[in-house]
């Protein structure tokens, strides 16, 4: 699969996103032991990957999902796996199917025992590769420092927005701040692109209209929410309604977040922080990443935030144009970042 890699043809307008990856986000280095994952749909994008990795040195292991099982996988091939285990970066670019979020989850805890420099690309296109994965990540991680920071000595977060997002998260002091700006270090794997810092709330509640994106294969399916907004209203940290034109999507998004006895519960609370986008494209990979705030319900990534329940399900609602607050303090208006240098 390797070679397949390096002998396949592609648009060389992906290059630039793909380098920014390789040696900026997981500044790979020539000794180190690559596992790149990926799918018939992401092949040429990973094919971009392999030729950077290939003209640094480093060695690499290449894998396609359907050539190593059936999909919609129900369990991560062993084969990848145990490749993994003996690797310092990963990268994973797939398009997501129904049911396979348990498989990633069994990736991702090889990555995080084996403190691997993970980039996780659900969903990558060749759109967020010539968009997202263009950015500065150098000016992204400062920006996305110093919202860490303020955000790590708030007790209190509240956004607003014109469409009739009015949220209040109280803060959980014994959870973690994670920064994951696109600059991908051992003690947090991160999607790319990169740009946000996220926490386990405590408890929030309110109205928040997901005007942007649902995340999950239901990304996937409904894509951008502009015209047909999904409505949810959480009290204590729960789901207890959602309301939509699109019956469909009201109907699945429910049933998704009423899995298991966490899937109702909000996990995440984030900022996104790259600052090179600024509207929703329709993919929750990049479109998480905008200025502004994404929750996601279910599994909340305590190995990193710190906290002590779990979900077999995770899936993220995305919004626009935010108002946000930290405290008293404005950081945010109209999904620009408000303090000096942003």
């Amino acid at each position: 699969m390797k070679q397949d890699l390096l002998e396949m043809p592609f648009d060389h307008e992906l290059t630039q996103g793909a380098h920014n990856a390789v040696h900026v986000c997981l500044r790979t280095q020539p000794f180190e032991k690559v596992t790149v994952i990926t799918d018939y749909a992401c092949e040429e994008i990973a094919a971009a990957f392999a030729k950077e990795l290939d003209e640094l040195g480093s060695p690499f292991n290449a894998f396609t999902l359907e050539e190593c099982s059936e999909r919609p996988l129900t369990a991560m091939p062993q084969v990848i796996l145990d490749d993994m285990e003996t690797s310092q970066v990963s990268i994973f670019a797939v398009q997501a199917q129904h049911g396979e979020l348990k498989t990633r989850m069994q990736m991702t805890d090889v990555v995080n025992r084996q403190r691997i420099r993970h980039a996780h690309m659900v969903n990558i296109t060749k759109q967020i590769m010539l968009d997202g994965m263009r950015a500065d990540y150098n000016e992204v991680d400062r920006i996305s420092t110093v919202v860490w920071k303020q955000a790590g000595a708030a007790r209190r977060v509240r956004c607003t927005t014109e469409a009739g997002t009015d949220i209040v998260a109280d803060m959980n002091p014994d959870y973690k701040w994670v920064k994951t700006s696109g600059i991908i270090s051992p003690l947090k794997w991160g999607n790319l692109p990169g740009g946000e810092t996220f926490t386990t709330p405590g408890e929030v509640n309110g109205t928040f209209v997901i005007d942007g994106v649902v995340g999950d294969y239901l990304c996937a399916k409904y894509g951008n929410l502009c015209d047909e907004p999904l409505t949810i209203r959480i009290e204590k940290n729960r789901l207890v309604e959602a309301h939509s034109n699109n019956k469909e999507l009201e109907r699945e998004f429910w049933e998704y977040t009423h899995t298991d006895e966490n899937s109702d519960r909000v996990g995440e609370f984030a900022i996104g922080t790259n600052i090179r986008l600024h509207d929703v494209i329709g993919n929750i990979l990049q479109d998480e990443k905008i200025p502004g705030v994404h929750m996601a319900f279910g599994n909340p990534y305590g190995f990193h935030t710190g906290a002590d329940w779990y979900s077999s399900t995770h899936i993220d609602v995305v919004g626009r144009h935010f108002n946000i607050w930290l405290d008293d303090q404005q950081i945010m208006e109209h999904g620009y970042f408000t303090f000096d240098g942003a």
